[in-house]
């Protein structure tokens, strides 16, 4: 039975399994990034402290961001390819994949909460906090840190459940913790006056709930593709396929963080409130970019078990869908928050200034963003087709070749609208080269996979 969920990434009808695949995706993601919004508009709206809170939890997030990429080296790159041997009737391999990604996680887990927080000050304080805004920074990080292990869990592992063809599970995963993140959220806050504290709290708390469901299920007998503890032993072989594939999801989400310290430190030499309308925008593009992202996310393992198979069709078909629904999506939300960008910032503060200040600013910042969707689609994709080299290389463009330097080169011509205006810009070049890249690639892709199953 648990079988008959991984077969249908080869014969089901194309468009209603990926918005069954996708939905979860997009779900989850979207919950999940409630985990840190739901955190702000809590902080951000905290009497007499709330905007040097909401930056000092802003800066947090480039240190956040970072941690969580290492879970996308095994989530990212793991996945795809145990759905590609699920394909190919490899299952001992899929579960060596399995075990040996659970294995690095852990090893993820430990080095990151020993390493991060003895530095953890002077690492805020680089990355653009100030002395109004370092203590509520150390407060949100320092229990962070402490949940470490459980974000490594439940985002390193639910690309395997999905790869299934269960994104249901991981779903509920993630929507346990979001609701529960909610609800402690305002206990913490509001009834217990804790502030800042309470809200890490919260977090670690609700990560925990999350990662337990993801390990329970994997674990148990309903799970087709299951951690075995026979199975956690170390393979070089397959160690070294999950950093080739994995390494351009986490470049592609430890470059966020890279953003955050460049933008945050381009920022530090001007007033803190843009501190903290950068930390309000970047709430704001996570709207469309992160649930999306997870959208993107749900089609990889139908894109990776049908190339393990062979089955040209039906990538072709399942691209097609999965980019007429991203770009147009992206393109309408993205342009919704330039047009009224005071209502978005209210969502996250009542600070007048600050609210003035976002509504300047974000049709500046979001620009780009309104055809990044191109991206979005054709990088999963060549994730999805193991294509590792050609996915390093677009993660890479758009933060780390085009927006950093960006980031350091405007504001000396547009003062400190050329910090936004150079997201902007990296977005939409990245957005285009990604697709012309695409173009070209995917022919070549096609005729080598018809050679080999041939």
């Amino acid at each position: 039975m648990t079988k008959n969920y991984e077969e249908r990434l080869g014969t089901a009808p194309m468009l209603p399994l990926i918005l069954k695949m996708a939905l979860p995706g997009f779900a989850a993601q979207l919950i999940n990034l409630l985990y840190g919004i739901v955190d702000r508009m809590f902080i951000g709206n905290i009497p007499d402290i709330g905007t040097d809170a909401l930056a000092g939890v802003g800066v947090t997030s480039s240190v956040v961001m970072l941690i969580a990429a290492f879970a996308q080296i095994v989530g990212g790159g793991g996945a795809p390819l145990a759905a590609m041997a699920l394909g190919r009737n490899e299952r001992e391999r899929a579960e060596k994949i399995l075990a040996n990604g659970f294995m690095l996680l852990c090893l993820f887990a430990a080095v990151l909460m020993l390493g991060v927080y003895p530095f953890m000050k002077p690492l805020l304080m680089l990355v653009g906090a100030s002395e109004n805004t370092v203590g509520y920074a150390c407060d949100y990080l320092g229990i962070y840190l402490a949940g470490t292990f459980f974000v490594m869990m439940y985002t390193g592992l639910s690309g395997f459940i999905n790869a299934q063809g269960r994104p249901l599970i991981a779903t509920l995963a993630v929507c346990t913790g979001a609701v529960l993140n909610i609800g402690l959220d305002a206990l913490f806050i509001l009834v217990f006056d804790m502030g800042v504290k309470g809200a890490a709290k919260a977090t670690v708390i609700s990560q925990a709930a999350s990662a337990a469901i993801v390990l329970f299920y994997l674990l148990s007998k309903n799970a087709a593709l299951k951690l075995r503890l026979s199975r956690i032993k170390p393979d070089g072989k397959i160690i070294a396929s999950l950093f080739s594939l994995g390494i351009a999801p986490f470049v592609m989400a430890s470059t966020e963080s890279l953003v955050g310290f460049v933008l945050n430190g381009s920022l530090k030499g001007y007033r803190d409130i843009y501190v903290s309308a950068l930390a309000v925008m970047q709430s704001a593009m996570q709207f469309a970019a992160v649930p999306f992202g997870g959208f993107a996310q749900g089609i990889v393992p139908i894109v990776s078990y049908n190339y393990g198979r062979g089955n040209e069709e039906r990538i072709r078909k399942c691209f097609k869908y999965t980019l007429a629904i991203i770009f147009t999506a992206f393109c309408a939300i993205n342009l919704s928050m330039m047009a009224f960008p005071k209502f978005v910032a209210s969502l996250f503060t009542s600070d007048t200034v600050l609210i003035e200040k976002v509504g300047e600013l974000m049709p500046i910042f979001l620009a780009g963003m309104t055809i990044f969707g191109l991206q979005r689609v054709c990088q999963n994709m060549f994730v999805s087709l193991g294509q590792a080299k050609i996915s390093l290389f677009i993660a890479l463009l758009r933060k780390v070749i085009l927006l950093v330097p960006l980031a350091l080169i405007l504001p000396n011509f547009f003062g400190v609208n050329g910090v936004f205006i150079a997201e902007s810009v990296a977005d939409a070049t990245s957005a285009i080269c990604c697709t012309v890249i695409f173009m070209i690639s995917f022919p070549k892709i096609m005729k080598a996979m018809r050679q080999n199953v041939t």
